[in-house]
């Protein structure tokens, strides 16, 4: 079963409800409504569905930002490939710039995405730890990081640049949740700037 729903609807009006379900939330989330202020009844609402259809695919609120968090995810990856592919970075350091900037860009153009990832106004990530960890333990962005960097530019892969990379990519997620607080887009880049800065002196 899903980490993030009851079942996997297969019929057409069921996939229906799902998508008005998922689609309304991200569009509360879009407008700057905080996790913690959601409620199934608001969502039911704005999806024009029942609470109860809602129930059918989702417990709870938490199930529907989680599902939300891993499709952003997924769609990140897709969007990072395609940056790179098109945008062949030329050294390590060029690759792992490519990795923030795209990141912060994705945020920018999926204001849901950042309210799940980072909260309201700095309040803290609402997607679950236990989705987060399902993500990151099925490969995802870390694998491609590594693979990259040990295929492309030849970086050992020991079991320190692991565990470097690990804590660069806690350090990286901090730092972007802050840059995203700061009023000013000015503000906001020069954190960008710096994220990207101390990342290259972590790794390389």
């Amino acid at each position: 079963m899903s980490v993030t729903s009851r079942r996997i609807p297969v019929q057409g009006r069921s996939q229906e409800t799902v998508q008005k379900v998922l689609a309304a939330t991200s569009g509360l989330l879009a407008r700057g409504l905080a996790v913690e202020s959601l409620t199934t009844a608001a969502i039911a609402a704005e999806a024009h569905v029942s609470v109860g259809a809602l129930y059918r695919f989702f417990p709870d609120k938490q199930a529907i930002v989680d599902a939300i968090g891993l499709r952003h995810m997924e769609a990140f990856q897709e969007a990072l490939s395609m940056r790179l592919m098109f945008a062949f970075p030329a050294s390590p350091q060029d690759f792992l710039a490519a990795v923030v900037d795209g990141f912060a860009d994705y945020l920018v153009a999926h204001p849901d995405f950042r309210t799940i990832a980072f909260g309201q106004g700095g309040a803290g990530r609402t997607i679950s730890r236990a989705t987060r960890d399902a993500y990151a333990a099925s490969g995802e962005v870390a694998d491609l990081v590594r693979s990259f960097l040990a295929e492309v530019f030849g970086v050992a892969v020991t079991e320190e640049f692991e565990f470097r990379l690990r804590l660069a990519i806690e350090t990286g997620d901090r730092l972007l949740g802050y840059a995203f607080e700061q009023e000013s887009e000015e503000t906001r880049r020069r954190v960008i700037a710096e994220t990207k800065r101390v990342l290259n002196l972590m790794l390389f």
